[in-house]
């Protein structure tokens, strides 16, 4: 994140729109609606999550406008609700900083993209691969899918960000790997421990809040 004013170009600004705008409109008509409207707690669940995830946004460091390192979140939302809904919760809270002034309107797209659909599906192929290629474990589903994932999908939010302003000509490619690229080993590790302990304490006392988790099929089959 932390697209400040005026860093862009407006042919990167104008061809992020579609390629944020695409998947945000699959994963509005994806949406379980009669679910969502039908039961509080999960619209409770939902929009608490919003907010924490505005809240973790909160906390970055970074030197250079653009190259902000902070925790993403997504891959415990990913999990929690399947990547539609991780998508409009984290969709929510990117649009709750940009009001209150954490974000700019004009790096709202660039900003979805790069930290919200791309990490989002990120996780939810890791997902996918590990429900595919391995037997439905406890702590293969923890490991792989909430701490690997979620390292996964760091990795590749900050890769993105950092080839846009390069592609763009913002930086040179030897300052977004001294600021940023060389940063985002000491990154994946915390983001993937944050992720594991979140959806360990939401598996062990609250499994019925992970939409992707069965604990028929990953604990009592065992």
């Amino acid at each position: 994140m932390s697209i400040s004013q005026g860093l862009l170009s407006p042919l990167l600004l104008w061809s992020a729109l579609p390629l944020f705008a695409l998947p945000l409109l699959l994963a509005l008509w994806r949406l379980p609606w009669k679910v969502l409207l039908g039961n509080r707690q999960l619209q409770h669940l939902l929009f608490g999550s919003t907010v924490a995830l505005m809240l973790l946004w909160t906390l970055r460091a970074g030197i250079s406008p653009g190259l902000g390192i902070h925790f993403l979140g997504m891959t415990t939302l990913t999990l929690m609700f399947g990547w539609d809904l991780a998508v409009i919760s984290a969709t929510l809270a990117l649009l709750g900083m940009t009001l209150v002034g954490q974000e700019s309107w004009e790096g709202f797209a660039v900003n979805g993209l790069c930290s919200i659909v791309l990490p989002a599906w990120t996780s939810y192929l890791v997902l996918r691969l590990v429900e595919a290629k391995l037997p439905r474990n406890f702590f293969v589903y923890l490991f792989l899918c909430a701490f690997v994932g979620a390292g996964f999908a760091a990795a590749v939010s900050g890769l993105s960000m950092g080839l846009l302003l390069w592609a763009d000509g913002v930086y040179p490619w030897e300052r977004i790997h001294r600021e940023y690229v060389m940063l985002l080993p000491l990154i994946m590790f915390p983001e993937g421990l944050l992720n594991g302990i979140l959806m360990t304490g939401m598996m062990v006392f609250y499994p019925d809040w992970i939409r992707t988790f069965n604990a028929r099929a990953y604990i009592d089959e065992q």
